[in-house]
């Protein structure tokens, strides 16, 4: 009896609505993706490690000096390492720790949507197949096999195999985008990592 509510609930509804929510999936993923772009490149610069030679000798003012025509994570965070002299290397380390930590959320955001649309959107597009493929064997059972009624259902099956290319096609940008971002976010904090470290070396040589 389940079974029979189901194949006919499926039969009723059909798989259009599928490939409608993985082209509004897209159009989602392709908005995330362009923002996350910008906003990365606006919050991030490779400068900060020009400053090194500066901040392993210790001439933190210059520095300083520098970083106000910088701005992204690296900058930030080295600029409350900077504050945090005073307190010694220890201090530095658990500030940067601290700074870094409040940061990535930001950078983080939607991040977790691509990655799990990259996963399940090709499960999605097989879902709409499966639909798709049961709607044609429906047809099939409801009439008289016939060279026309197998061409009917085999056009039915071809267009119905449509939806999993487009769950793979949707998902291929949103695993690709993931893994860029990723691996971006990773660069940002190395870079704020490997200039606070110059600090905290100058400080524990000075020690």
């Amino acid at each position: 009896m389940l079974t029979e509510n189901l194949f006919q609930l499926f039969t009723s509804v059909g798989a259009e609505w599928v490939m409608w929510l993985l082209i509004a999936l897209s159009f989602a993923s392709v908005a995330i993706i362009v923002e996350r772009l910008l906003y990365y490149r606006r919050n991030s610069s490779a400068r900060v490690l020009e400053l090194l030679p500066l901040l392993s000798s210790g001439k933190w003012d210059d520095a300083r000096k520098e970083l106000a025509g910088m701005r992204g994570m690296e900058a930030e965070v080295l600029l409350e390492a900077l504050d945090a002299t005073s307190g010694g290397a220890d201090s530095v380390e658990d500030t940067v720790v601290g700074a870094i930590a409040r940061r990535r959320p930001s950078f983080e955001r939607f991040l977790s949507f691509l990655g799990t649309l990259g996963s399940n959107a090709p499960f999605i597009g097989l879902f709409g197949t499966v639909i798709g493929i049961i709607d044609a064997f429906a047809s099939l059972a409801g009439g008289q096999a016939n060279e026309s009624t197998a061409s009917v259902v085999m056009a039915g099956i071809s267009e119905a195999l449509v939806a999993t290319a487009v769950g793979i096609f949707v998902a291929i940008p949103a695993v690709v985008a993931f893994n860029l971002y990723t691996r971006w976010l990773k660069t940002i904090t190395s870079r704020a990592s490997a200039a606070c470290s110059a600090v905290v070396a100058h400080l524990r040589r000075e020690d």
